[in-house]
Parts: structure tokens; C-alpha cells; sequence
């Protein structure tokens, strides 16, 4: 079978009939706005996510959006973010007329720390947004202390960690994106929950401002017709939501999967001086979202040639950080030299990594690579 980088079609034709039905439902009580089948995944998602409110939008960079809205933040105050990560996050940040702050990252775990965070809070710093990068935590119970301790909110990007799990020292468990004050998350098809389209959904245990949240995110109405707040229209379809509580089901599955291959990489890819496996957090689950490798003495971009010409798709997360994209240079500011986000933006690799990779591929992947390093 050909390799893909993200196989969507064969991971739906496990679920064909359940998916199918759910969509002809759907489709046959035309409630395409609002339907019921967005109300039962919002619940069922909140009940997964240990009983934090859930409300539904129309994709992840809404979610960072209609949170920065709902918290109030205001033009001039400073968010901080890692460098080495999707444009989005900082992205909504420019948007609302806010400065992003970009730090470095932990070079094990390509998060953000408490350490990149302190150095960069000052008199107009108002939040933090740590990214849970390719599937697992941040280290966030540094990071939530952190912030107590200096009035700031903790928004996290969970995008590519949903079902990933953080264990608080006292042994107290929590969902990713459940532990700050939002949780936001795409479920762009790629995505461990991804439906078949755009959605995205916010999290938060705060109940005064999840009726915030729901209203922003739904032009900033009270009641119809009756608006408190300049709001957007960001919602979930019907049929993206009947999808997405179909798949919900068997998410811990696909984690398991995931988990599963990212081991068998682990064993295939052993003894490569010049790579690097990614290292597992001690308090955090890993649900890779991505299987990304270092790639040491600027071989990145050959190895990267070598395997696409064998049919072997991969791809570089991320080759450009924030902080040198012209979209940010006059609007944000950088903390500390970056050494490690420049490191990793010249040196990660991800290899395919998805529910359906069979041992057989990864056995064809791992020799390849290994037929490089010996060239």
C-alpha cells in the first residue's frame, strides 16, 4: 500500500457504516444549524474532557479568537507564546491587536516552559499560550503556579494533543486543555479528532465565563436579537458534529494506535547517531499527533529528498519561526536568543504517523532512513 503521511481514508472505512448512518440522520432531519447531533457532541466531549463546559466553533484559530475575546484582553497587552509553532496561535493574537511575545522552547520537549515564560512577563503581559506541540503537555503545573502568581491567564493551545493526559505532582489528573483558565482545539481532518471539514471547539470550568465564551462565539447575543458583546459567528456544523461524536468514541483507540507506532519507531529508528527520537514527558501522556525526529549535522533537508524520492512522505514542522515571519515583525517582540527554536526549525523531521500504519510500512520507513545515514 502506498504510504500516507495522514491516511483519512482508510481510517473512515473502519467506521463506514456508523459514519454514514450518522450523516443520513443528520441530513434527513435537515437541521443543519444548531442540529442535535452538535448538543450530543458537545456533552459527550464534555464528559470525555472530565465535566469541563464545551462550547463547539467553526474551527481551532476561532477558538484562540472567541477565548482572547471572551477574557476581555485589550489592544496593547502582551500575550506570550512559544516561537516554534502554527501561526494560528500567535496569528489571533496580531488579529485583536495585541502584542504577541515569543520565547523559546524546551529542546527536549519543543514546549514551552516556566522558565521561557518568566523571562518574558512584564507590567502589560495579560496571558500565556502554552502549545501542547505534536501531542503532548507542557509542563503546566510550573506554569499555572506561574501564573497565579503574577494575575495572568493561561489559555492552552491543545490542537494537537486532545486525549493527551497531565499528572499534577499530587497525582491528580487532567485532560490537555482543561487544566488553564480556555482550552481551544482544532478538529481540522488531520487532527486525532478530526472531522471531515473545519471545527473546533473551547474549553473552560469556569462557568460565568462559558456563557461568555457561548455568546461571543454567536454574535455576542444574550438572547436573539439581544446583544451584550461585539461577538463573532463561529459555530460547529451539524454534520462536522455528527461525524466528530461518532469518532469520539474511539479516540482512546486511536490514541493507543498512535502510541503503539510511535513505539515500534522507537525500536526500528535505535542506533542512528545522527537522529534523535522524540522524548516522552514524565507527567504527560503522549498522543502523537506527530512523530517528529531530530535530524543532526544539517542532513534535515537531504534525508527529507532522499525519502520522498522513495514514495515516503514527510514533513517539517516548523521550517520558519514566528518570529522571523514578516507578518510579525512590527507587531511582536521576542525574548532571549531562540537558540532552541532555531535549532529544531532546522533540524525536526516528521515521519508518517496516523491510526492505520502498519508495522510493515514503518519496517520499509526505518530502513530507509537507516540506508541514508549509511550513504
Amino acid at each position: 500500500m502506498k504510504i500516507q503521511m495522514v491516511d483519512l481514508k482508510g481510517q473512515y472505512e473502519k467506521i463506514q457504516l456508523e459514519i454514514d448512518a450518522a450523516l443520513l440522520k443528520a441530513i434527513r432531519n435537515a437541521s443543519f444549524i444548531n442540529g442535535p447531533e452538535v448538543a450530543s457532541f458537545t456533552q459527550n466531549l464534555a464528559s470525555y474532557l472530565g465535566g469541563a463546559h464545551v462550547i463547539p466553533c467553526a474551527n481551532g484559530t476561532d477558538a484562540l479568537q472567541v477565548a482572547m475575546m471572551a477574557l476581555g484582553l485589550e489592544p496593547g497587552d502582551e500575550v506570550i507564546v512559544p516561537s516554534f509553532t502554527y501561526v494560528a496561535t500567535a496569528e489571533v493574537i496580531g488579529l485583536l491587536k495585541l502584542t504577541p511575545v515569543m520565547v523559546d522552547v524546551d529542546p527536549l520537549h519543543f514546549n514551552i516552559t516556566k522558565t521561557n515564560i518568566e523571562e518574558a512577563i512584564g507590567p502589560k503581559t495579560k496571558a500565556i499560550v502554552p502549545v501542547h506541540l505534536f501531542g503532548q503537555c507542557a509542563d503546566m503545573e510550573p506554569i499555572l503556579e506561574l501564573a497565579r502568581e503574577n494575575g495572568l491567564y493561561v489559555i492552552e493551545d491543545t490542537a494537537q494533543a486532545i486525549g493527551a493526559v497531565y499528572t499534577f505532582s499530587d497525582g491528580t489528573q487532567k485532560q490537555a486543555g482543561t487544566m488553564g483558565h480556555v482550552g481551544c482545539t482544532s478538529f481540522f481532518p488531520s487532527k486525532n479528532l478530526g472531522c471531515y471539514g473545519d471545527g473546533g471547539a473551547i474549553y473552560t470550568n469556569d462557568p460565568i465565563l462559558a456563557d461568555r465564551i457561548r455568546m461571543v462565539a454567536n454574535h455576542g447575543q444574550e438572547k436573539k436579537y439581544v446583544h451584550k458583546y461585539i461577538g463573532v459567528n463561529s459555530r460547529l456544523d451539524t454534520l462536522q458534529a455528527a461525524i466528530l461524536d461518532i469518532k469520539l468514541k474511539y479516540l482512546d483507540q486511536y490514541s493507543s494506535a498512535r502510541r503503539a507506532a510511535a513505539d515500534r519507531y522507537d525500536r526500528f529508528l535505535a542506533g542512528i547517531d545522527e537522529l534523535k527520537t522524540p522524548v516522552r514527558a514524565r507527567n504527560s501522556t503522549h498522543v502523537f499527533h506527530q512523530y517528529t525526529v531530530l535530524i543532526a549535522n544539517n542532513k534535515r533537508d537531504a534525508l527529507k529528498q532522499y525519502l520522498e524520492a522513495l514514495g515516503i512522505p514527510v514533513m517539517v514542522y516548523y521550517p520558519v519561526p514566528l518570529n522571523e515571519q514578516e507578518a510579525f515583525k512590527t507587531i511582536g517582540s521576542i525574548v532571549g536568543s531562540l537558540h532552541e527554536t532555531k535549532r529544531l526549525c532546522s533540524s525536526v523531521l516528521s515521519l508518517p504517523m496516523h491510526t492505520e500504519l502498519t508495522e510493515e510500512q514503518q519496517v520499509f520507513i526505518a530502513d530507509s532512513v537507516k540506508s541514508f545515514f549509511k550513504l
